[in-house]
């Protein structure tokens, strides 16, 4: 669905109602509109920034695993302060100063105790574990995973890191991790269950 707005100058925009602050202009719209639609879609667009978390924001990022814990793990505060001293990236994602989502991630050497997390110690030598990534559900379509994952790729690069792995669920399945890991071009090198056989993770690889 879109909301029609329209101005002077031959101009013809609109809004898609599923994401209000990106702005279309229409292809018969008058060059003189160019102006206005750009002038208007810069005061749409919201501020993104990415940095590393601090622990001010603990509370916010226990916030948004909690609503995702049906794709991830149970994280408390206690749990997350584990896991950041763990953690070789830890950053959040910010959309006009609120924390939108967060990616966390190990290196190989760090002493993990994680099932997944051992599957690929013990077949790469240096690697990325990422352990969890979520973004919040208001945040929808502003494609801030998909920031964040180049933001972490090249992040592993400078650092000449080779691989990069995750885990996703097959059984119940997570559709939309797979395809968001489809399109950074991982791989599948294995499956395994956990939490008592409650679940079944597919275990991705990509190089960087």
């Amino acid at each position: 669905a879109l909301d029609h707005v329209s101005h002077g100058y031959g101009s013809c925009f609109f809004f898609p109602s599923a994401n209000p602050k990106t702005l279309i202009r229409c292809q018969h719209a008058k060059p003189q509109a160019d102006d206005a639609f750009n002038a208007m879609n810069s005061a749409l667009m919201p501020e993104i920034r990415i940095r590393d978390a601090q622990p001010d924001d603990f509370p916010r990022i226990v916030e948004l695993n909690a609503a995702a814990v049906a794709h991830t793990s149970v994280m408390d505060g206690t749990r997350l302060a584990e896991l950041h001293a763990l953690s070789w990236y830890h950053k959040v994602i910010a959309v006009d100063g609120r924390v939108a989502g967060f990616l966390l991630a190990m290196r190989e050497s760090a002493p993990y105790r994680n099932d997944n997390f051992a599957f690929f110690a013990a077949r790469y030598q240096t690697f990325l574990y990422i352990d969890r990534i979520v973004i919040g559900p208001d945040f929808a379509g502003l494609k801030l995973g998909t920031l964040l994952y180049r933001d972490l790729f090249e992040h592993a690069r400078r650092n000449d890191v080779p691989v990069l792995a995750c885990e996703y669920n097959i059984d119940p399945p997570n559709e939309p991790s797979r395809h968001f890991h489809d399109r950074f071009g991982f791989r599948e090198i294995g499956t395994q269950w956990l939490d008592g056989g409650s679940k079944q993770v597919s275990l991705q690889a990509v190089s960087t």
